[in-house]
């Protein structure tokens, strides 16, 4: 079965993050193929590389990128949910005038299309948050 997630929450407030990984971790142990992981809203926090969880705590963040890295997934950030975050990739830092990026390898800043793409072409769109 081809699978898209929407994640809604940020990576500490909510227990939406730890639940979608889990899903795609087992869904990917299974066999199933994962089109695309959409971060919206809160969501998009877990995207920033600045997260510095405490030691003896999971790092959320890293999780994701490590997986993405390890199953070739494609981690897009909705990119008005993002700016209005401060969460910048290289391209759109330059094209806003800042001088600092922050999203964590294995991400990418996209737009809304890319969530109705995932929708089409995914058997089924499993929504994580509120």
């Amino acid at each position: 079965m081809k699978l898209a997630v929407m994640i809604n929450e940020g990576p500490y407030q909510h227990q939406s993050s730890d639940s979608a990984y889990n899903f795609v971790k087992a869904a990917l142990d299974k066999g199933h193929e994962i089109f695309r992981i959409f971060f919206y809203h809160d969501g998009v926090n877990n995207a920033t590389r600045l997260t510095i969880p405490p030691q003896d705590d999971r790092n959320v963040v890293e999780r994701w990128s490590a997986l993405a890295k390890e199953h070739n997934l494609d981690l897009v950030v909705c990119i008005a949910a993002a700016q209005r975050r401060g969460l910048l990739d290289e391209n759109e830092a330059k094209r806003n005038g800042k001088t600092a990026d922050n999203i964590v390898e294995g991400f990418r800043i996209s737009g809304l299309g890319q969530l109705i793409e995932a929708g089409i072409q995914a058997d089924r769109l499993v929504v994580f948050g509120d």
